[in-house]
């Protein structure tokens, strides 16, 4: 390289989305905005604690839990895979949202921590304790994220999403919940 040639930075952009297809998506869900779609799994045990969950046509989710928690560690804790599902959601509604306003993005990675709480030792004689002090007691989420918009705007990007992700809002909000034996 001569002096005179100044070094050149070249950006590369994450593979985009169908951003007609998308368009054509919202355009369903705002004409029927109470439409539902079900997800479904099946989960068997394989022992201990491992399980496998099924979804679809894919290869099933590993769950396990860690060793100081009389686990194999052959996989992720529940509450990994939970934040995991979050932080996938997220990731799909911020590069949907990017697709919409027409911002092309070089990076996205979310980091994901949970404060989670188990005094009552899944129910096995563990501390008497209310719903609401078991489980996630605070998530957080960090967010980097590069592409051809302003900071303000990527955080608007980011923000908007969280307000539609509906993972996020499925454990920010009540939801009913049936569990039962099967017939």
């Amino acid at each position: 390289m001569s002096a005179s040639a100044a070094p050149q930075t070249v950006t590369t952009y994450l593979r985009p989305i169908d951003r007609d297809g998308l368009m054509q998506f919202a355009e369903k869900g705002r004409g029927n905005p109470g439409s539902r779609g079900t997800n479904k799994v099946h989960t068997v045990v394989d022992g201990q604690y491992r399980t496998l969950s099924y979804v679809g046509d894919h290869r099933p989710v590993v769950v396990d839990e860690p060793l100081h928690l009389f686990g194999e560690n052959t996989a992720p804790a529940p509450g990994e895979i939970v934040l995991s599902a979050l932080g996938g959601c997220l990731a799909v509604g911020i590069t949907a949202v990017a697709t919409w306003k027409q911002v092309r993005l070089s990076r996205l990675e979310l980091h994901l921590e949970g404060d989670i709480g188990n005094p009552a030792a899944w129910g096995a004689g563990g501390a008497e304790t209310l719903p609401a002090d078991m489980g996630f007691q605070e998530i957080r989420v960090a967010v980097t994220i590069e592409g051809d918009a302003s900071r303000e705007e990527l955080d608007a990007i980011v923000q908007h999403a969280n307000h539609f992700s509906p993972v996020a809002n499925s454990m920010r909000n009540p939801i009913p919940f049936k569990i039962g034996l099967a017939a």
